[in-house]
């Protein structure tokens, strides 16, 4: 059988405990020193993205075409104003993953969504991404795949008047159980409340394995569901489950979404849950 994950990243399973306390100086006076809690574990370090692989639509694994994801003054910015102005966006989806998968972990991460759409974006895609969970391994991404197989817990803006919830699910290659029953749509909204503006906004996801995988936002859950497994009539899951994946999707990637909308995160920790 295939392992799902490369060998290379599994021997990090558990480092980084250390670097949680490691505090980061950052230049812009809105970001905080980016200081661990115990235990935490701090993915994006405020500096660069040595830890993480970029995979965007139509370009080749580690391409970080026209610097869609950069760091500056301590923030991880998702920017397309190198975009060719002929070609604009042209469904370039892009996704950097975390270079070690995890199964049971809860995470936290500080967003905001700033500026104007790229012009060519979707007309959903406006003040959308997302924070991709249990996703297949970077190098199995084929070149023109739009989006990973995996779970997204979305991250999602209001546009100043119209109510909008942020932390819902969309289940690209994957089906998951809510309430004992197999959801089949694409996308469940949550209970959360609405976030307009270019305010910052916390996102916490507990996720157990296969067990369970709950939304957080302002402490109270807002989505809880269990039980992801490849979708039978997705081509990319299928190509997944000829490769030698199981089924039932218990661990796997941690990813950020570039969907065409300027972003903001200052903040991406994960501490470790135990599988008991």
């Amino acid at each position: 059988m295939v392992s799902p994950f490369s060998t290379k990243y599994l021997s990090r399973l558990g480092l980084g405990l250390l670097a949680a306390l490691a505090p980061l100086a950052c230049g812009d006076e809105e970001t905080p020193l980016i200081v661990g809690e115990p235990g935490w574990i701090q993915l994006f370090n405020g500096r660069d993205l040595d830890d993480w692989t970029v995979k965007i639509r139509l370009h080749e694994l580690g391409d970080n075409f026209a610097e869609t994801f950069r760091v500056e003054d301590g923030l991880l910015k998702m920017r397309y104003d190198k975009y060719d102005s002929y070609d604009q966006f042209s469904d370039q989806f892009g996704h950097l993953f975390y270079n070690t998968p995890y199964s049971h972990y809860r995470l936290r991460i500080e967003y905001r969504f700033v500026g104007e759409q790229c012009p060519g974006g979707p007309g959903w895609a406006v003040r959308n991404s997302g924070v991709m969970l249990h996703c297949q391994p970077p190098d199995t991404m084929q070149r023109d795949q739009d989006f990973p197989v995996s779970i997204e817990a979305q991250m999602l803006g209001g546009d100043g008047q119209n109510e909008r919830t942020t932390a819902n699910l969309c289940t690209p290659g994957t089906h998951v159980e809510i309430g004992g029953n197999l959801i089949r749509r694409h996308c469940t909204d949550s209970t959360s409340d609405t976030y307009h503006g270019e305010r910052w906004v916390t996102m916490e996801l507990e996720v157990r394995g296969e067990e369970s995988i709950r939304h957080i936002m302002e402490g109270r859950t807002v989505l809880e569901y269990a039980y992801p497994v490849l979708d039978d009539s997705d081509a990319q899951a299928r190509r997944l489950t000829g490769l030698g994946f199981q089924k039932n999707v218990a661990t796997g990637y941690i990813a950020i979404q570039a969907e065409s909308h300027p972003l903001d995160v200052r903040r991406i920790e994960l501490f470790p849950l135990s599988a008991e």
